[in-house]
Parts: C-alpha cells; structure tokens; sequence
C-alpha cells in the first residue's frame, strides 16, 4: 500500500498537499491511491509476488492475468458501496470511509476500471476525438471526485475541471510517447501522424526528428489550450481550494514548458519541470485566473 501512494511524488502536480484541511488530505490520498492501484493493474506494474492479487481474493499467479485482476478490483469496488463483508484490499478499504463520508457514487471509480479495460483492447487512436473519450475515462473522473470531495461541484466547475484534466492526460502522453510505445501504445492520434508525416518507426528513435517536434508541439498546443479553458475554475473557488487547483494547471503548464524547453523531443525521457519553475507556473496560474463567485 505505501508503495502505491509513494508514486505520489513522481507526479505533475501535487496529489495532497499538506496546505490542505485533513479531511481533504485523507479523501485526496484515499482516491489516489485507488486510481493508481487501477493504473499500476492495467499496465503491469504490481509488485512481483501476486500479493494484490492474494488481496483480491485471486491465485497469485492472476497478477500477470491483467482483465482478471480489473475484475476482481471491480467486485472489491463494489463492496466499497455495498454489502456487509467490506472491502479486501488495503486500498479500497482506506477509500470505504471517504466514499460513505462524502457520499460519493460508484460511477467516477468504475470509469477509471473501464479506461483500464480499454487500454487492453486499444493500443492506438485514430481522431482527436477518440482520444478525448479515451480521456473522460481515464482522466475526468479524478476532477470530478476532486470536487465532490471538497463539496464544490457544479455543472460549470465540472466542465472546467473535465478541461483541465483532459490536457493534464494529454501533458502526461506528450511526455511518455517513449514509455507507452514500449508497452505497444500511442496516444498521439493517428491522424495527425499521418497530417505530420510521423511513422510508428520514428517514435522508437533515440531522439526526434523535426517531423516528431513539429507532432509534439500541436499536440502540446492543443493540451495548452485545454488548460486555458479550464483555467476559470480556479477563480470559482476559494481559500485552499484555489491554492491545489492552481497547483493543478500550473503542473500542467509548467511540464508543457518542460517539453518546449527540451525542444519538443520526448523520446529519451519525459521532460520533467523543476519545482520552481512549477511554483512559478502556480504563481502565475493565482494572479491570472479570473475570479467569481
């Protein structure tokens, strides 16, 4: 379980924040430590051992059983809402409390099982728009429980908060294109691919040619104007909130000036910012974002 939520670090943007009242940092953490149990499943990276799959009630050997395991997490998943028995995994266990507290609904948890699901059966995307719906699965829902646990939700803050997440999943395919190739995926759209006359064969280069920049950089402009879209939440809110929110775009726009630093080449390693410069982006994100309400 701690080494689950350890990977909180590694990310864009800060998970749970120390700035933030404790009944947040308990929700925060308890959420992400589902969705990166949920992730680390889909894409193989358990810890050897089958113990979570011991822990989800399968033979050890089911570790490696990936659509097996997304199922067994689903029935795990439904004991968190239901049932007597509770929860058998240490992780969903931690999020029964939160979901009860906050009367959260089964739906935003069982997309990002489904965003799973799908990346077993899709590897490659062919339009924007698939990709885009690849993200209300994968990526929306973390926003949507974000608000949720802060009691904050409503149709405008949730489409602000879907724009938001969505670039942050595009930011984080701009800066993995070496990583999810190596797991046979690429989530830049097959279309402008082809629009930038980019080959599958040039994603597996040690570095980037100009074709590759030149795909990176409209695909970071697009996730850059997803940002900015969504960037009017942070003014819809208050006190701390406003403070994680920002830190949410501001993560987002400091790894994209991340990769326009590193010349848009993505391919010997994703492009990582520094922490000042994403406290600047943060800073930024405070002083710009209109404010309402």
């Amino acid at each position: 379980m701690s080494a689950t939520l350890d990977k909180a670090a590694a990310e864009n943007f800060p998970v749970a924040p120390v700035f933030l009242p404790r009944a947040w940092r308990d929700g925060l953490t308890a959420v992400y430590g589902y969705a990166r149990l949920v992730d680390d499943i889909g894409d193989g990276d358990l810890a050897p051992g089958g113990h979570d799959a011991v822990l989800l009630g399968l033979d050890p050997a089911a570790v490696d059983d990936r659509p097996a395991m997304l199922d067994a997490l689903e029935a795990d998943l439904r004991r968190v809402f239901g049932g007597t028995d509770g929860p058998r995994h240490p992780l969903l266990q931690a999020l029964r409390p939160v979901v009860r507290a906050h009367d959260l609904t089964p739906e935003p948890f069982l997309g990002l099982i489904e965003a799973n699901r799908q990346d077993q059966r899709v590897t490659r995307y062919e339009t924007y728009a698939d990709l885009v719906g690849y993200c209300e699965l994968s990526a929306n829902p973390v926003g949507r429980l974000v608000l949720s646990l802060t009691g904050t939700s409503t149709p405008e803050r949730i489409r602000r908060s879907d724009a938001v997440c969505t670039a942050l999943q595009i930011v984080e395919h701009i800066q993995d294109v070496a990583e999810d190739l190596g797991r046979d995926r690429i989530y830049l759209p097959a279309e402008d691919m082809r629009r930038f006359h980019v080959t599958e064969a040039e994603l597996a280069a040690p570095s980037a040619g100009a074709s590759v920049r030149s795909l990176i950089a409209f695909e970071a402009e697009r996730a850059r104007e997803l940002l900015n879209e969504g960037t009017p939440l942070v003014g819809s809110v208050h006190g701390r909130l406003r403070l994680l929110l920002a830190g949410f775009v501001g993560g987002g726009r400091a790894a994209l000036r991340a990769v326009t630093a590193a010349g848009f080449d993505v391919l010997p390693g994703p492009p990582k910012p520094t922490k000042s410069g994403l406290l600047r982006e943060v800073a930024a994100v405070l002083r710009t974002a209109p404010r309402k309400g």
